[in-house]
């Protein structure tokens, strides 16, 4: 974890991550890739760095888009998964927009989408 002075760095970049709806840690953690439990011990990186996630995000906030190259490139990938992979990552990114603009944020396990909270309960 950052030194609180120091505010949130990427661990790719080493630059602040300034606002959350550019939280690369928060986006996976809202989509249910990072457990609650153990999202306190995760660094933090802004999503543009890391590429592979950021491609799937069909926002026109989240502008310019990420396209990257390679057999990893959404491109090259089976359009089934591309479809089921943009929805889950561009409705997460859109969770931390609107967390970013609200004023008293609630607490972070209410940071998750509906299904996901739904997963961690159960």
């Amino acid at each position: 974890m950052a030194k609180c002075e120091e505010g949130y760095l990427c661990e790719v970049c080493s630059g602040d991550v300034e606002h959350l709806r550019d939280s690369g840690l928060y986006l996976q953690y809202v989509i249910g890739w990072i457990d609650p439990e153990t999202l306190h011990t995760r660094r933090e990186c802004h999503i543009r760095c890391l590429p592979a996630l950021a491609q799937f995000i069909d926002d026109p906030r989240f502008s310019p888009g990420v396209q990257i190259e390679g057999e990893f490139s959404r491109a090259r990938l089976d359009a089934a998964f591309v479809a089921e992979r943009a929805a889950l990552v561009t409705r997460g990114y859109q969770r931390l927009c609107e967390l970013d603009s609200l004023r008293d944020r609630p607490a972070v396990i209410e940071y998750l989408l509906p299904e996901v909270a739904h997963k961690w309960r159960s």
